[in-house]
Formats: C-alpha cells, structure tokens, sequence
C-alpha cells in the first residue's frame, strides 16, 4: 500500500464561502493542487462530502488548541485550500491577519481567489514557503502557527518545529493534527488497503512493490515518526506547556466514513505522492491479472469487509 494515507483537506469557509468545491478551480498544474481537485476522491463525490463532514472537526480542534483571539496574526503552514487558514480569519476577526504559507504556487492562488471572493483579501498574506525554511517570515511575528497533515511530508522535522518556535511571539501558541502512519505500516502481508488479499496475494504483492517503488520505506517521510517523536521535537525546540493527544481508530469500512465506492478506491490516491489504485495495477499486473484482482477485490469493497486502521495526534504549545 502507499507509505502512508493523507486525510483529504476540507474546504475553508468564512463568512459566505461555504463547502467550495475545489474541483472548480482550473489551477491544477501540480501534483499537490491535482491532488486536492481530483486525486484525493477519484471524482466519488459521495466520498469527499463524507471526508468533509468529518474532518470538520479535526479543523475545529486545531483552531481551539491555538487559542486564537481577535487582533491576532496566524500562520497557516501547508494552507492547501485554505482548510484552517480561512477558519483562522474567522476566529481572528475584522483586526487580525492570516499568512496562507504552502510549497504549492498553484494552491496558493486558489486561496487568493477565494479571499478575494469572501472579500477578505485585506486581511490575508500569501507566502510560497516549506514547513522547515520559514525565513521569509520575522522571527517573533506571528501570535499562533497551525498546521495539518504537512509533517508527513517534510523530511527535516526538527527543523520544522526550530522555525515555528523561531516565527511565533513569546507566548504564542503552536496548534497541529499529524496522521501518525507508523501505527498501521507495514500492512500485513495478507490486506491490501485494509481488505482481506490472501487468496490472491501473488497479486496484491506486485501491486504493493509498485506503491513502495513510489515512495521507499526507508526513506518516506510519512512514516519516519511517530506521536512520542512529535512530542520530542517540540520539547527539543524550546516550546514549554506541551500537550498531544493520540487518537487511534480501527473499524469496519462499512460502518467508516472512509469508506469509498469501489470507483473511488480504483482512481483515488492516498496521498499525493502515491499512485492510483488502478495506476498500480496498471504498472504491475498484466490485463488479466489485474482482472482476477478486480473481480476479487470488487465485492469487498462493495460490501465494505475490510478494516481500516487509522491513527493521529493533536500537539499543542506555547512558546
């Protein structure tokens, strides 16, 4: 399986910009800003209202962990769409400011049009940046940094955490979700996304040499870490009053909102760094294979008889 799953972003929503469907936007040139439009679903519109109503309070805890107040400025690290960044600019107010900062040139214009939409563009900064080389912001400038689901694909952690303490003002706050992939890597010989593949494992074991081909274990970032290491690293920054919660969940699909149509699992993506589903089996199998993989996969997913195992952590601190 990929090296580790993502969790789709959610729209941002301030004042009357509600659910936007990223989808609209013709700025796709990249893998990050493809990945939001089209790859992160496989065009199961189902799928990405699911994913939206529960992550709605992931962005929600993020916000309260960073005790935002109006007036305050706030960094989002890996704005992507503007899931936090825009609840942000709610919770700061007509007074407070929010920096968009993303390595995607293409998502950050799209965060430009829908500040500009929301009329809101006054009050929002937008900042071609990576979680670890945050120089283009002054040190002691910011009151909070959040951030989600972008450790996973920064190498140079420690030096991540070293630059938010660096940005923020004393006593600001510093407010992150992670998805913790360590917890459900290596997949067991025997699944494949969570589906029970031992009476084809010939199969689904080219399949997952193409998803480690894309993203080596050895050197993925995604699963490079795990919640105590969170914690280590933001200790060994300097960040006093130090809180994490972990949070693990293992269940069904069919009672998950991750579950997905049997289309959705075939086109979408983990993560944007890894291939399709159908991109695997395309590269590893030939015609028939890949057939004889479907014909057994098909029915599972239908029926939602697989297990999915998740888990993440909440870190909030003060500087």
């Amino acid at each position: 399986m990929p090296c580790g799953p993502d969790y789709p972003p959610l729209s941002g929503t301030i004042g009357d910009v509600t659910d936007v469907d990223p989808s609209s936007s013709p700025l796709t040139r990249d893998r990050w800003a493809t990945w939001i439009a089209e790859r992160r679903h496989g065009g199961d519109a189902e799928f990405l209202r699911r994913t939206i109503e529960s992550l709605a309070p992931v962005r929600d805890r993020v916000i309260a962990n960073a005790r935002l107040s109006p007036g305050s400025r706030v960094l989002d690290v890996g704005c992507g769409d503007g899931f936090i960044a825009f609840a942000a600019l709610d919770a700061v107010g007509p007074s407070g400011q929010v920096v968009f900062a993303d390595v995607s040139t293409d998502l950050l214009e799209r965060c430009r049009a829908l500040a500009g939409e929301a009329g809101v563009l006054d009050r929002c900064r937008f900042l071609e940046a990576s979680a670890s080389d945050l120089s283009s912001v002054e040190s002691a400038t910011v009151d909070a940094v959040v951030l989600r689901s972008v450790l996973i694909y920064e190498p140079e952690k420690g030096r991540a955490f070293t630059e938010f303490h660096r940005v923020l003002r004393p006593g600001g706050r510093l407010s992150l979700f992670e998805p913790v992939n360590r917890f459900g890597h290596p997949e067991p010989e025997d699944k494949l996304h969570g589906y029970d593949v031992a009476a084809v494992a010939d199969l689904a074991s080219k399949v997952k040499a193409v998803y480690e081909s894309h993203q080596p274990p050895q050197s993925c970032t995604m699963v490079d870490f795990d919640e105590r290491d969170l914690l280590g690293l933001a200790e060994d920054a300097g960040f006093d009053d130090v809180h994490l919660c972990f949070e693990v969940d293992v269940e069904e699909y069919r009672s998950s909102p991750w579950r997905t149509s049997w289309e959705a699992l075939l086109h979408s993506a983990f993560n944007p760094l890894a291939p399709t589903l159908a991109e695997a089996m395309a590269e590893a199998l030939s015609t028939e294979e890949s057939a004889r993989l479907c014909d057994y996969l098909h029915p599972l997913v239908v029926e939602g008889r697989g297990q999915v195992r998740r888990a993440a952590a909440y870190l909030w601190a003060a500087r």
